[in-house]
């Protein structure tokens, strides 16, 4: 028996996973839209008839988080608060007959790649002329940006091939005009995401052509931000480094994944770099473009890490100094290289070295932060909190980096605003300014 009305035709999407799974969502909303569904994202009101999970399949806990939230949402079906429930994305991808099987409640499953089936079985139309055409979840002023699908890199410790399938390169040409549409719609920071940005153009063009993006993407009028993710090391065109060093609207901020700082931890994870090849890289890039923000991720755990490879890679965050870090620890992945290998870390060993390597990174964030006590930085307000306000410099990436907590006059400013703002005060993860008339 139903305890609430459900709207007819009314979708609401739950998306899991990292901002290209957003992305995902936003394309798929979109469609739903112009086919006349009232769709609405992670919608408190939970009165949608038909639910759709956008899941996560990439490591052991997001993993569990999908399937906890696939149970959750079977078991309102189950009590009459959901009529269809579909479910997409990685973890669809990877592990359908294993899902079909074992939570029937669920009406179909879709891969990565299977929105026009989703939209068919919805009675919908895939429209190809809303290609590129999204419906934010996040706030208008900022959008991620996913320039391809897929990934070619061999790393021994990666699904993600297995479920995002093979490079693919997003044409300029459409990567412009979907720029400039959301120009027009209010955006002003880009956030260009991919599994790899510096592969892009290999397929399509057969050179790296994320500098000759970067320069377009740069020449649209309003485009204030355009930030970068997901870096690969091995191979990194350094022209990139040259363009963000002469367009002023290019963040000085480069989100890099190093993964590790041994040889021979490299080598075993297949990333196509050592570590005398990454020191070299990293000082490069700190040499062309002075004062940028580096962000990595690293893995801890891996089959075969000693104490002394961990030892080492924790002097080495230590010297490097990394502005923002994250940290991983290994999951051992079915199908994927490392898979042959023992998973012969103890949990308890990851997660205590994890540890280690954050409380390091702590205080290297704190010193950071400390040192711009005293200095004016352009910051993007996203949110008003109370009394305060929240917002990011160029070297904050939403949701993983810094916050900057501003003090402003009532009104003063709006969501989406450019603001001076002098900083005085500063923790491990956030800074306190006032607005500078």
């Amino acid at each position: 028996m139903k305890v609430r009305t459900l709207k007819k035709n009314k979708v609401n999407v739950v998306t899991l996973g990292c901002a290209k799974n957003i992305f995902d969502s936003e394309v798929m909303m979109a469609q739903l839209r112009a086919n006349r569904f009232d769709v609405e994202h992670e919608s408190e009101q939970q009165d949608a008839e038909i639910v759709i999970i956008n899941t996560c399949g990439f490591i052991d806990n997001a993993k569990e988080e999908s399937i906890q939230t696939i149970l959750a949402w079977a078991g309102e079906k189950q009590r009459g608060r959901v009529d269809k429930l579909y479910v997409t994305g990685c973890l669809s991808e990877r592990y359908k007959p294993e899902l079909e099987r074992d939570i029937p409640e669920v009406d179909a499953f879709f891969g990565t790649r299977e929105l026009p089936r989703l939209l068919k079985t919805l009675k919908a139309d895939y429209k190809h002329e809303l290609m590129g055409e999204r419906l934010l979840t996040t706030p208008s002023h900022y959008a991620y940006f996913k320039i391809s699908e897929g990934c070619d890199r061999p790393c021994s410790f990666c699904a993600i091939p297995l479920m995002r399938g093979k490079h693919v390169s997003t044409p300029m040409d459409d990567l412009e005009s979907q720029a400039r549409s959301l120009v027009r719609n209010g955006t002003r920071e880009l956030i260009l995401i991919a599994q790899d940005l510096t592969y892009y153009g290999l397929d399509i063009y057969r050179d790296r052509k994320l500098p000759d993006l970067l320069r377009r993407l740069s020449d649209v009028d309003g485009l204030d931000w355009i930030r970068l993710q997901y870096a690969f090391p091995s191979g990194f065109p350094m022209e990139v480094l040259d363009v963000m060093r002469e367009r002023p609207n290019i963040c000085n901020y480069l989100d890099m994944p190093l993964q590790h700082a041994t040889t021979r931890m490299l080598k075993a994870m297949r990333r196509g770099i050592t570590r005398e090849k990454t020191d070299e890289l990293i000082d490069a890039i700190r040499d062309r473009v002075p004062g940028i923000a580096l962000r990595t991720t690293l893995i801890c755990g891996y089959p075969g890490e000693t104490e002394q490879d961990f030892e080492e890679m924790l002097a080495w965050v230590s010297e490097k100094r990394f502005d923002r870090l994250g940290v991983f620890t290994y999951s051992h992945e079915e199908n994927t290289h490392a898979y042959l290998s023992e998973d012969d870390v103890p949990d308890e060993v990851k997660k205590e070295r994890a540890s280690r390597i954050m409380e390091a990174q702590s205080e290297i964030s704190l010193q950071h932060n400390q040192s711009r006590i005293g200095h004016e930085y352009r910051v993007l307000a996203d949110r008003v909190e109370g009394d305060t306000w929240v917002g990011r410099t160029e070297y904050d990436s939403p949701e993983v980096d810094n916050e900057v907590i501003i003090t402003a006059p009532d009104g003063y400013l709006r969501i989406g605003d450019f603001v001076q703002v002098r900083i005085e005060d500063a923790d491990h993860y956030d800074l306190h300014g006032v607005v500078i008339p």
